[in-house]
């Protein structure tokens, strides 16, 4: 009973948050969003995400870091053994791009949840690596926060459905270049202080989520050992 009410109210969060990235981010054609946090107005600027974001291809060359992480849906970028239980890399990662705190990565598979793919800073570590199949950025002159929100919308996705070539859904993976990546169009309010208001609310009930799904998480976990314990 507890895991049920835990789901519905986990289930509730997630809508909520749905619902904050349609209407504090601009919509279709829309240049400015349909609510706006007060104090603001005025239609948002068409931007390059290049006008912000700068390609890094530093690699693990010295074996600075043996971190190797994934990209997970609850806890964005986290280390491969601690989310899968093991190591599923290669043994030899001086080819992997290594990262540093704040910098953003792109996997380009592609699962239900991440139809075109997933965009996660690496806010858990001071550095880690990742795979070279990752499009690996920084960004500059614009809240980073506010970035991490964009990516959690879906408003990215057709710009990056009209960059990916035919045949996109090769070997799981979307055939998009580092390039064609970075130069999708973004709507963004030009007042930094709009960019950290909106990012502010939506990160606020992102946390709210992480903590109620860990919750969840800890509620399933108890009940199968309760079960292991109970029966024979």
């Amino acid at each position: 009973d507890k895991i049920a009410k835990q789901e519905l109210y986990c289930r509730k969060l997630r809508n909520l948050k749905t619902a904050l990235l349609t209407s504090l981010f601009p919509q279709g054609k829309e240049t400015k969003p349909r609510v706006r946090v007060d104090g603001f107005n005025g239609e948002w600027g068409l931007h390059s995400l290049s006008e912000f974001a700068f390609r890094i291809t530093r690699k693990n060359c010295n074996l600075e870091s043996d971190n190797v992480m994934t990209i997970s849906a609850l806890y964005g970028l986290i280390n491969q053994s601690e989310f899968y239980n093991k190591r599923i890399a290669s043994s030899d990662l001086s080819g992997y791009y290594l990262m540093q705190k704040g910098e953003f990565a792109y996997n380009k598979s592609y699962s239900a949840d991440y139809p075109w793919g997933a965009v996660k800073r690496l806010d858990r570590y001071s550095e880690g690596v990742v795979s070279n199949l990752y499009i690996i950025f920084g960004i500059e002159n614009i809240d980073s926060d506010f970035i991490v929100c964009y990516f959690m919308s879906n408003l990215w996705h057709k710009a990056v459905s009209l960059c990916a070539k035919e045949g996109a859904r090769n070997h799981g993976l979307l055939n998009i270049s580092a390039d064609d990546f970075l130069n999708i169009p973004i709507l963004i309010p030009s007042i930094i202080e709009e960019q950290k208001a909106i990012a502010n609310i939506i990160m606020e009930y992102d946390h709210l989520i992480q903590l109620n799904e860990q919750k969840l998480e800890k509620l399933r976990n108890l009940k199968q050992a309760m079960l292991d314990k109970m029966f024979v």
